[in-house]
């Protein structure tokens, strides 16, 4: 009788312990299914779906056409302009918020791309200029007659003729002198007051006959009926204006000497120029016959009035030509300088490329993408630049002769062309695989179709299907590597081509007639 109660509440012990436990294993697996489930739906949130290409793992920034490059698709599908899928463009591609083309590294030194670094230096205000040797005015000797008479003998042959300080120029024959020195002459022997014989002196000497002829007339007592004109100075006969036998008057000039120990740089100044010129700024000057040897002075002054010709301003300077190396007439290169250096920011002026309408530099980025900056450029020191804005001390950039195109148009088309030339396509004339790279290239298509039509920036074919791009048989335009590539397609031609998918389009590396290569 005591049995039975002791089993049955043993066996009501043991059903509740069972069905604690079941509802103790439900309700964990029922907590870790919402757990699992919004883990995923956090995971859905975090990697969207659609965004992520399977194939490369990469995410995508959007769809587009090739062909139509402006119009973005948010999810892949058939293109809506031509008979193709709409191709990723993936974050990686577009720089990550970065500007600029990068360039394989291989790629930049079979270009021969050089780099310059952004300086700060202090230079010396100036500018080169165009000077012209000249007579200095100032040491020309006028010579002129002082009463009428004759040429009795010419010494000087013609003009330009070199001649030594004293020596003779012409000889003068002078009746009006004649009786003024027999007057004096009487005088002398007649015994008469000194007074008169001073007073007759005197009379000469108003009559212009020189000093020497009445000397002479003293020392030897007979009268002077000719007087030899001769040279004040060494130089050249730069005027000649008398020949044998010709009458003379009072005041006619009859010859000019100019010295050569000084002569006058004349300096032509840009207009541009004009307000920043000054008396007393220092000048560099150089003949091309003798580089080596320089010439130095001064701006003594500036002369007033532009030439409406040339559109020049004219300095004068003095130069030291003691040596006689120069003579009037030499072109000279003039080096114009201030006194006081400024601080400046200079680049190669190879490195500037200017188009008409702006002038621009290729940057190098600290991730080594080049990007083309506006600059504005100043004055010119030798082989460098100044840039007044757009550009800072210490930045990189471009210095190698490819990059200076001097058209808008190029300009525009120059980074496609840096793009295409890094993946592979360096020349127009060149296969993708002929070019030298240290990573991989990209893939090339290739196809035959007929030109139907050919311009500066591509060539349109009507070409066969390109099954690795899914493409039938279709007509459209490939962009050329540049304006100048393939110059021997003619529109109507049947060709092999060959392409690389390249920003904006898709490129050409390669055109040859069906059947064989050019």
């Amino acid at each position: 009788m005591t049995i039975k109660p002791m089993v049955s509440a043993a066996l009501l012990v043991f059903t509740g312990a069972c069905l604690l436990g079941t509802g103790y294993f439900v309700g964990a697996r029922h907590a870790a299914t919402e757990a699992a489930g919004t883990a995923g739906k956090l995971a859905a949130i975090k990697a969207p779906a659609g965004k992520v290409d399977p194939k490369t793992g990469k995410r995508v920034l959007y769809w587009h056409d090739p062909m139509v490059p402006g119009q973005h698709f948010d999810k892949p599908g058939p293109s809506p302009f031509m008979a193709m899928q709409l191709e990723p463009v993936y974050a990686d591609d577009d720089g990550g918020g970065s500007s600029g083309v990068k360039i394989d590294p291989g790629l930049q030194q079979n270009l021969g791309i050089r780099y310059a670094s952004v300086r700060r230096q202090d230079t010396t205000e100036g500018f080169d200029a165009v000077g012209t040797t000249q007579f200095d005015e100032s040491q020309t000797d006028v010579v002129q007659s002082r009463v009428t008479g004759y040429i009795d003998h010419l010494y000087a042959g013609a003009p330009m003729q070199r001649i030594t300080k004293g020596a003779p120029i012409a000889s003068l024959f002078a009746p009006d002198w004649l009786a003024p020195q027999e007057e004096y002459l009487a005088l002398r022997h007649g015994g008469m007051d000194r007074s008169l014989i001073e007073a007759s002196r005197a009379r000469m000497r108003a009559l212009s006959i020189p000093e020497g002829v009445i000397d002479s007339l003293d020392r030897t007592g007979k009268v002077q009926t000719h007087y030899v004109l001769s040279a004040a100075e060494t130089g050249v006969v730069s005027e000649l204006n008398v020949r044998d036998g010709a009458q003379v008057v009072p005041g006619q000039t009859l010859a000019k000497i100019s010295g050569l120990s000084k002569l006058w740089l004349i300096v032509d100044i840009p207009e541009n120029l004009a307000l920043s010129v000054r008396p007393g700024m220092s000048v560099d000057a150089t003949f091309s016959g003798d580089p080596s040897r320089h010439y130095k002075g001064q701006i003594r002054e500036i002369l007033p009035g532009i030439s409406t010709t040339s559109r020049t301003l004219q300095a004068r300077l003095e130069v030291d030509n003691a040596d006689s190396s120069l003579t009037p007439g030499m072109l000279m290169r003039v080096r114009v300088a201030a006194q006081k250096p400024v601080s400046r920011l200079l680049v190669p002026s190879e490195a500037v490329i200017t188009t008409g309408k702006r002038s621009l530099v290729i940057v190098k980025n600290a991730d080594g993408r080049l990007q083309p900056v506006e600059v504005t450029i100043g004055s010119d020191f030798g082989n460098e630049t100044e840039i007044v804005s757009g550009l800072n001390d210490g930045e990189t950039v471009v210095a190698s002769g490819q990059f200076l195109i001097d058209s808008e148009a190029s300009l525009k088309s120059i980074l496609p062309r840096l793009e295409g030339g890094a993946r592979g396509a360096a020349s127009g004339a060149a296969p993708a695989s002929s070019t030298a790279s240290s990573t991989p290239s990209a893939p090339t298509y290739e196809t035959t179709g007929k030109v139907e039509q050919v311009s500066a920036a591509d060539i349109t074919f009507s070409h066969q299907p390109v099954p690795a791009l899914g493409w039938p048989a279709m007509t459209m335009s490939f962009n050329k590597p540049a304006p100048d590539a393939f110059a021997d397609v003619k529109p109507g031609q049947t060709v092999h081509f060959v392409f690389t998918k390249a920003d904006g389009g898709y490129l050409l590396t390669k055109v040859e007639p069906a059947g064989g290569a050019q």
